[in-house]
């Protein structure tokens, strides 16, 4: 999850912060959550700590302030991806169908991100609303091909052919 060495000093505590954050936010505790991301950054800033701060902040309905903690997390490491994944997906949930594709796009070209199935899963979803049905086809495929037993991206895949049928 983390780049670099965190065996000493602040980085080392930030982590153990991250960890325990993650731990409270899968447990659905999310003031607990909130509390220890920012203390984690406090003590050594990462982009992590930023981007899941913002997921937190998503759950709670904090479009702004999730956005805000991406640009964050783009500031302190801009090779990261999923903050500019995360910011195109608050923005669809803001309703913002247009400006979230560049976010998605920049996601798919950042050198550093686990799965760019997302990115493109989402570029699927964001033109099939639009009624761009070959363009989210082409983006559901690309998603499986990045994560073939992406099961959501396989059945939007199936839906979109079947509409172009």
């Amino acid at each position: 999850m983390f780049e670099g060495d965190f065996s000493i000093g602040a980085g080392r505590a930030a982590k153990e912060l991250f960890v325990r954050a993650y731990e409270a936010q899968q447990a659905g505790d999310y003031t607990t959550a909130v509390e220890l991301y920012r203390r984690s950054i406090e003590t050594y800033p990462t982009a992590e700590a930023h981007t899941f701060l913002g997921w937190v902040y998503s759950f709670q309905g904090r479009y702004d302030e999730a956005i805000d903690e991406c640009l964050r997390a783009i500031q302190v490491d801009a090779t990261f991806g999923n903050p500019y994944n995360d910011i195109g997906s608050y923005l669809i949930a803001k309703g913002d169908l247009y400006n979230c594709i560049r976010w998605f796009q920049r996601a798919l070209q950042a050198p550093r991100y686990e799965s760019y199935a997302f990115p493109h899963f989402n570029l699927g979803r964001v033109y099939e609303q639009r009624g761009r049905l070959i363009q989210a086809a082409r983006h559901y495929g690309l998603a499986l091909e990045q994560a073939p037993n992406f099961a959501q991206a396989a059945q939007a895949l199936r839906r979109v052919q079947a509409r172009l049928n």
